[in-house]
Formats: C-alpha cells, structure tokens, sequence
C-alpha cells in the first residue's frame, strides 16, 4: 500500500472542488457524502434526507502567500434569546457585507451573536447533517488552563464569561495534505489567524506517524486535517454563541462573492433542535474482532522486552495498540456516542473530527499534549494506569499501589524526563510541579506531572509540535526506534490515533494526545483504539487487560450484551471499577 493513496475525483480536487453530492438518509453519520457539503436543499425523495448543490472548499495549504491574509476582523452583534433568531441576525448581517463587500483580495471575518441563555453545543451539532463537523470540549471546566480558558494574565481581553465547548460545521478554509505537518502548513493556517480575533480557530488532527501507509478508513483525513467552521456554536457559562466566519483569497480562486454564497447556503440549511439524551440506542453487535489479537498480542510484547532486554539495542520504551472492531446491526451515531463520553468525561478533553467524505474521529483523552498562551506553554507527563476503585479504601490501595510500582514509574519517568528535555531546548525555563502525584478519572487514575515553561518566541509553537509528538507516552524511547518497531510490528494503521488533536489560534494553541478513542462511520463500524506502554519488567497479560479497561469505556456504551465472565474477569485483574 502507498503511503498516498491512488488519485480519485475526491481526493485529486484537494483545493477548489465543485461538484453534485448527496448525503444517505441515515444522517447523523453524514452517509456517503464525498464532497465537501457547503450548499444543500431538502429533497423530496424519501430515500435520502439532503440532496446537495454545487459546493466549494478552500484548501488553504495550496497557496504559496506565508503573509497574513489582509483582513482580520470579528464583528459581535446584538444579544439575542434564540438560536433561531441569532441565525436571523446573521443572515442580514451577511446579506449586508454582501452588498458593501471589502476591498481586499484576501482576508477572513467572523460574525458573532451572543445567546442569552446557555446550550449544549453537542445537543447542537447532533440536529446536523452537514459535513465537515468538529466538536471540542475542555478536559476540566473548572479549570481556567485548560482547553478554552487561558490563564496567562497576559491575556487580558480572553472571552468571559469561559468557552466550554464548540461544535463546528461546514468549512470557511480548511488546511490538508498527504505530506508530514511542515513549517509552511503551519504558516499557511497561521495566515488566516489573529491575536486581534481570538475565537477565530483551526480545528483538526495530525496523523500519529505520517510516514507510514494510509490505510482507506483514514484516507478522508490525510496526514493532518484542520478547518476553521464556516458556522460555530460555542456553549458559555451561561450562555452560547452562534458565529459565522467568512474567508477568501483570490490567490487560491476563493473570491469574496463564493465565499459568502458558500457561506449562505450553509445557514440555510441550519436546524433547531432539543437537547440530546445522552444515550447510545440499544443495538445488536454483529462481530467484534481485536487486532491484534491476544495470541499474537504476547508475542509483539515479548519481542519488544527482547529488544528492551538486549544489549545491542537501544529502545527503552515502545507503545503498543490494539483496534477493536465493533460491528452492530445499526449504525452508531458518533455524536450521540460523543455525548456519552462527555457525561463521564471529567478532566478529559472530548473531540470529534469529521472532514467530508469520511467517518468521524471521536475521543475523551486525558492527556494534554501542550496549551501555549503567548509565551507561556505546559505539557502533560501521564504515564501507568490502575482501575478506579469501587469503594473510597480500594481507591487509595490502587492509587498506592501505583505511586509504588518500579514498573509503573519507570515508565512515567521516561515520560516526563523526555518531555523537560524537549521544553528546554526551547524554553528559557521549564518547571515541573508536582513532580509526581496521581490523576484521577472516572474509570482509571494515572501517574502525572505538570511541566511548564515560558518560550524564546511565538514563532516556536511549530517546534513545540513538531519535538513533542509523539512523547513517550504514546510512541516510546528513543522516539524513532520506537517508531520503526511499531510501523514494523502493528498489523493496523493508527491514524489519527494518539496523534495531535487540537486547534490553533492567533492568541493561544491547545494540543492533546488522540488516545481513548474511535472511528465511527457507517459501512465501517466501530474501530476502538487502545495502547499499552512496554518496558522492562512488563507483563503481556496484565498490559492486555490494561487495554481493556482503556476500551471499556466504548464497549459499555455499544456492547450491552458484555458477557458477565468479561467484566468478572477485568475486576478481579484490578482493572476495573
């Protein structure tokens, strides 16, 4: 298999595509679509629920400008009670740039209207059927270093009241290539962002290894994908926010009349909603397949403790996954699973990322990969796992027995030590506190240090990314032989699984690791992914039933019919709450 994929219509127009497509009944899953959908209108076929116009899409990666586009603005327009009347305002506000349109060839606006009254964003994006769609959530809502809330008091003019999450649909510019993440595609993104204009962001993920063979469920999403929506629901404290963003370039053929037709068609095609019940509807698992599979499991593991072992080599660390195939007798709307994620996704960032044409990628990880506010970057160190208990006494002898563990903090070690080598070469100054403590989540709890420091220049957050991914904590030590051993040894392609996930901004960027997560498409299933780190003195049983516990949180949701004997078996391996 090629690394790039062989050329079809969908993936040969990267840049301007124009074309007819239709989106399968079945619609919170986006079908079939293999376009991207800016311009639907409701058909009269009882087979399909959207038939969709003309479309177009602006590759912003295409161009060979690295200069800022020549407008950046955000415009807040008067509060209203509604969605449905903050979609009208919208509409005469964008039939009024219509008329007076700038005076520029390149440039990007974002029209805001406050809600006054909060909304679930997630509740939002599950009444549409437009594609692409992202969600991001904030891992700790109370916590004002998180996701969306920046703490540096040198951001004086962040939103308040706080941005909990986002739902995202449709796409002003979006940013893809079957090419590693390099500095000009992140000067390309960089273009169209602003200090000035904040909540204008690039949403989207990396792949975890972009040199290895794209396999076809990933193939929609490239080595990275990124958009900034063209319509955006943020939920407040307390409030919400409907906003529209408009970008062009003639430079990339996008002219300002196309950018706003786009636009338009879009919020046409807007739907109301209720609010979502976080539940998956009960369905009848066809297959469920691991791969590998747990014979052959044991024996990458005791490959990889050879090479460990092994005086000729030097890997100290490698990761390994596991993807679980889940197959039901109906398709799983990843939305409503998403939502199911966010109810007991305490402290954990919740994501979901759906370019056209392809099945979504959701998650509820725990582990920040950097938050950078101006100069001012952190970084997890997350490494061992134990179950949360099921009384408060067996809770403390996990958390004890895991502060104790040789194995486990061996392991958190390397982490850590590889991530403060990483901030130091380009950090004036990296502190690391706590040192070590434990982390709990809903259903594990985890070794974890927080590591800070303050950057030479904004222009570092490309190096940022490019030197912290992957960390030890998904890949391994030394990072390329771990990445030779899994590219070698892993009958899967990972994709987007613990890559980067996160969004850029003119003012700050937010990165975490896409691990504790999913696939979900419709003909595909449900792809469930999971990884295990390997280090002198682990044991292939016991990292197995870690993986498990790490996918248990999917299979519950999907799988009702879990034999008892299954989850019998994860408590009495402590794996389990």
């Amino acid at each position: 298999m090629s690394r790039y994929p062989k050329c079809s219509l969908r993936t040969a127009l990267w840049g301007l595509k124009t074309t007819t497509c239709i989106i399968e009944k079945r619609g919170a899953l986006g079908g079939t679509l293999n376009f991207i959908n800016v311009g639907c209108i409701p058909s009269n076929s009882k087979k399909f629920r959207y038939a969709c116009c003309y479309a177009v899409a602006m590759n912003g990666c295409r161009g060979k400008l690295e200069a800022p586009v020549e407008m950046c603005e955000t415009r807040t327009l008067p509060a209203v009670t509604t969605p449905e009347m903050a979609v009208s305002q919208l509409n005469s506000a964008i039939l009024g740039l219509k008329a007076d349109p700038p005076r520029f060839g390149s440039g990007i606006i974002r029209l805001e209207v406050p809600i006054l009254q909060q909304i679930e964003a997630i509740s939002w994006l599950h009444a549409q059927h437009q594609l692409p769609r992202c969600f991001f959530s904030g891992r700790d809502q109370s916590n004002s270093s998180d996701l969306f809330n920046a703490s540096n008091g040198e951001c004086k003019s962040r939103p308040s009241p706080n941005l909990l999450n986002v739902a995202g649909l449709g796409s002003a510019v979006f940013f893809q290539k079957f090419h590693p993440f390099s500095l000009h595609d992140w000067r390309c993104i960089r273009r169209f962002l602003s200090k000035d204009c904040p909540l204008i962001r690039a949403y989207g993920a990396m792949r975890f290894d972009a040199r290895t063979d794209i396999s076809s469920e990933w193939e929609g999403f490239g080595s990275f994908y990124f958009v900034v929506p063209q319509v955006e629901f943020d939920e407040l404290e307390g409030s919400s926010m409907l906003a529209t963003t408009i970008a062009w370039d003639d430079s990339l053929l996008m002219s300002w009349g196309k950018a706003v037709e786009g636009l338009l068609a879009t919020l046409r095609q807007i739907s109301f909603f209720v609010k979502l019940q976080k539940e998956v509807p009960r369905t009848v698992v066809l297959s469920k397949n691991h791969v590998p599979t747990k014979a052959s499991w044991e024996l990458a593991v005791m490959k990889a403790l050879r090479m460990i072992n092994s005086k000729d080599s030097g890997l100290v660390k490698v990761v390994l996954a596991r993807s679980s195939s889940i197959v039901t007798d109906t398709d799983i709307d990843p939305i409503a699973l998403l939502a199911c994620l966010q109810a007991e996704g305490q402290n954990a960032f919740q994501f979901c990322i759906q370019p056209p044409g392809a099945p979504a990628f959701i998650g509820n990880t725990p582990e920040q990969l950097f938050h950078r506010n101006h100069l001012n970057v952190s970084s997890d160190a997350l490494a061992g796992t134990r179950a949360r208990g099921r009384s408060h006494v067996l809770d403390l002898q996990r958390e004890h027995d895991l502060l104790t563990s040789p194995k486990d903090d061996l392991e958190f070690k390397i982490v850590r030590e590889s991530i403060r080598r990483k901030l130091e070469l380009i950090c004036d100054h990296v502190i690391i506190d706590p040192k070590k403590t434990i982390r709990k989540f809903s259903r594990v709890q985890h070794l974890y240090a927080k590591l800070s420091g303050r950057l030479r220049s904004e222009e570092d957050e490309f190096d940022i990314l490019s030197s912290l991914h992957p960390t030890p904590a998904v890949g391994g030590l030394p990072t390329e032989d771990a990445r030779l051993f899994i590219a070698e040894t892993e009958m899967f392609d990972r994709g987007m699984f613990a890559g980067p996930v996160g969004w850029f901004g003119g003012r700050e960027t937010e990165f975490a690791v896409g691990i504790r997560s999913a696939l979900v498409g419709k003909g595909l299933g449900t792809l469930i992914y999971a990884g295990a780190g390997i280090v002198e003195g682990t044991n292939p049983s016991s990292e197995w039933e870690e993986l498990e516990l790490k996918a248990s949180q999917f299979i519950k949701l999907i799988d009702h019919d879990t034999p008892f004997s299954y989850r019998q078996e994860i408590k009495s391996m402590g794996m389990m709450k």
